[in-house]
């Protein structure tokens, strides 16, 4: 699980983009793709592998109006499951 001071950040070769063709976001690492729906590219769009977990999960909160507390929750879940299949990487 993510800790609220873990930086995460998106290991080389692995990035955000837009896919023209299938008119969405994309997460791409060599040899996979993952779709992003809108909430899972709010999220990696504020990962720049400065800024810790709980700054991001601050953004989020105050970009959306929502509390902060769920962010942190639902995004920890979505990242962890992204570390797991290495589409991200936290410095501790």
């Amino acid at each position: 699980m993510i800790d609220p001071s873990d930086i995460p950040y998106l290991p080389r070769g692995v990035r955000v983009h837009f896919d023209k063709v299938r008119d969405n976001w994309v997460l791409l690492a060599p040899e996979r793709a993952l779709t992003l729906d809108p909430i899972g590219h709010a999220i990696l769009s504020e990962i720049d592998g400065n800024r810790t977990f709980q700054a991001i999960t601050e953004t989020l909160s105050a970009k959306y109006n929502a509390p902060a507390e769920q962010i942190a929750k639902d995004s920890a879940g979505f990242l962890s499951a992204l570390q797991g299949r290495r589409f991200l990487e936290v410095q501790t």
